[in-house]
C-alpha cells in the first residue's frame, strides 16, 4: 500500500470524460481515488501533495506502435531504456510491436516480454504478437495461444502481408479471439525500390518514389476483408488523402480503426531535401496536401490514434546514401510536443490531440487506462503546454539518436509522469513537487 496523492490547483483535462476544468485529482493505491471542482476539500493524512501550478493534468499517453531492440537488438533500445524513453516523453503505456529476434510469434516469447517488462521497465509494455510466422507472409501464427500469453494485438510490425487469402484467414481467426488485426499496408510490387514519396521533389533529386497507391491498393483490399469477416481491423499508420477517403467509407460498414505516425502529422517530403537519411521514414513523408488531409481526418474522426512509431536505428545504418539507410526514427520522448504543435498552430484542438492518444488506443486495445475516472489506473501525466525546448542530439534519452526532429523547436514538455501513482519522471525544470 502506498501514500495516497494530491495533485491540486490543476487544469484537468480527460477527453474520455470531455473534461476541462480545474481541480484536483486524489490518487490512492495505484488507482483514481476522486476528483474534486477548484480546491481539494481536504488531504488525507500521510498524503503527498503536489501544486500544479495551473498545469494540465491529463491521462498518461497510450502509444500504439513501439520498436525496440530487445530481444536481440539491444543496443539499439532495451525494454528498461524504451521505459525511461517513455516516461521522458509522458507515454504511460506503449504497444510493442514483434519486430525482434527471435520475431514474437510464440507464446513463450510473449511470455518472456511480459516478465521482462514487468522486472525493468518504468511503463506498462503492452507486447503484439505477429501474424505470421518470422512475419514471412506465409503462415498464421497461433493466435489463441498468443492471446492466452499476453498478447495484446496481432501485427506483422514493419512488414505488410501481400497474399489477400492469408490476410481473410487471419481476420476470420482473428474475429474468433477478438483480437485487432493491426497492418502496415505497402505494396511491395509499388514500392518496388522507392525510397521517399512520388512526386516532383524525388524527381528532382533523382531518387525512385512510392506512390500513394501503394498503400491505398493494399488497404482497399483490407478494408473489404474487414467488412466480410468481421474482424476488428486498425490500419497502423495512414498517410494518403486516398487512404482517408477509403477509411471513411469503410467505417460505415466495418470495425475499422485508424493511426497516423506524428511525422506523416508534423512533417512533409520537404524535411527530406537535401538527402537527410533520418527523415527517410515508412511510409515515407508525403506532400503538404496530405499532411492536411491526415489533419482533417483526425479532426474529422476518421483517424482515431496518434502513434510515436519509435523506431531506434543505429548512426551506421541511418548515416548512408539516401537510397541504402534504414527507415526510421525514433519519437517516444517527442511525441507529445510534435503533437502540441498542431495545437498551438490552432490547426487541431487540445483535446482532439489528447483523445487520440489516450481515450482512443485504450478503447482499442481494451485498457482500463486512458481516462481520468474514479477507478481508472492512476496514470497521468503533468504538462505544461508553453515550456520552451529545443530538440538536442546530446539531451536525448533513447540509445539511438535517429531522431526526426533535431534541432526543432518545442513548446510544450511532460513535468512528471505517474504510473499507478508511482512518479517514474521528473522534469529537471520542475521545481514543485511534494511537499
Amino acid at each position: 500500500m502506498t501514500a495516497p496523492l494530491v495533485i491540486a490547483n490543476a487544469r484537468i483535462v480527460d477527453p474520455a470524460t470531455n473534461t476541462d476544468r480545474r481541480g484536483a485529482v486524489l490518487v490512492a493505491d495505484g488507482r483514481v481515488e476522486g476528483l474534486a471542482e477548484g480546491a481539494p476539500q481536504g488531504v488525507p493524512d500521510g498524503a503527498t501533495l503536489i501544486d500544479a501550478r495551473g498545469l494540465i493534468v491529463a491521462p498518461g499517453l497510450i502509444d500504439m506502435r513501439v520498436f525496440t531492440g530487445e530481444p536481440g537488438h539491444e543496443y539499439r533500445e532495451t525494454l528498461a531504456t524504451a521505459g525511461e524513453v517513455a516516461a521522458s516523453g509522458g507515454v504511460t503505456s506503449f504497444l510493442l510491436m514483434p519486430d525482434t529476434t527471435p520475431v514474437v510469434d510464440d507464446g513463450a516469447i510473449v511470455d518472456f516480454i511480459v516478465r521482462r517488462a514487468a522486472a525493468t521497465a518504468k511503463v506498462n509494455v503492452l507486447p503484439s504478437a505477429a501474424i505470421t510466422r518470422g512475419l514471412a507472409g506465409e503462415e498464421i501464427t497461433e493466435f489463441g495461444l498468443l492471446k492466452e500469453a499476453g498478447a495484446a494485438a496481432l501485427t506483422d510490425g514493419r512488414q505488410s502481408i501481400q497474399s489477400a487469402g492469408l490476410m481473410r484467414a487471419a481476420m476470420s481467426y482473428a474475429a474468433n479471439f477478438d483480437l485487432p488485426i493491426m497492418h502496415h499496408t505497402a505494396d511491395h510490387t509499388l514500392v518496388g525500390e522507392g525510397v521517399m514519396n512520388d512526386g516532383a521533389l524525388a524527381t528532382i533529386s533523382g531518387l525512385k518514389g512510392i506512390p500513394a497507391e501503394a498503400e491505398t491498393v493494399p488497404l482497399a483490399r483490407d478494408l473489404q476483408l474487414a467488412a466480410l469477416t468481421g474482424a476488428r481491423y486498425h490500419a497502423a499508420q495512414v498517410s494518403t488523402a486516398g487512404s482517408v477517403e477509403l477509411l471513411a467509407a469503410a467505417k460505415r460498414r466495418a470495425r475499422i480503426t485508424a493511426g497516423v505516425s506524428i511525422n506523416n502529422l508534423a512533417l512533409n517530403e520537404n524535411d527530406v531535401a537535401p538527402y537527410r537519411t533520418f527523415f527517410k521514414l515508412s511510409p515515407p513523408l508525403r506532400s503538404e496536401d496530405d499532411r492536411q488531409a491526415m489533419i482533417e481526418a483526425l479532426k474529422a474522426g476518421v483517424i482515431d490514434v496518434i502513434h510515436s512509431a519509435h523506431d531506434p536505428q543505429d548512426s551506421e545504418v541511418k548515416r548512408q546514401p539516401f537510397a541504402e539507410a534504414s527507415e526510421g526514427a525514433i519519437g517516444l520522448e517527442t511525441l507529445l510536443a510534435a503533437a502540441l504543435r498542431l495545437v498551438h498552430s490552432g490547426d487541431v484542438s487540445l483535446m482532439t490531440v489528447l483523445r487520440a492518444m489516450t481515450q482512443r488506443p485504450a478503447e482499442i486495445l481494451g485498457l482500463p487506462s486512458g481516462r481520468l475516472v474514479p477507478g481508472a489506473p492512476a496514470d497521468l501525466i503533468i504538462i505544461d503546454p508553453e515550456y520552451p525546448w529545443v530538440v538536442k542530439e546530446s539531451e536525448i534519452v533513447s540509445r539511438s539518436r535517429n531522431t526526426a526532429f533535431e534541432g526543432a523547436r518545442m513548446q510544450g514538455a511532460v513535468m512528471q509522469t505517474f504510473v499507478a501513482g508511482q512518479s517514474v519522471f521528473r522534469h529537471a525544470d520542475w521545481r514543485e513537487g511534494a511537499r
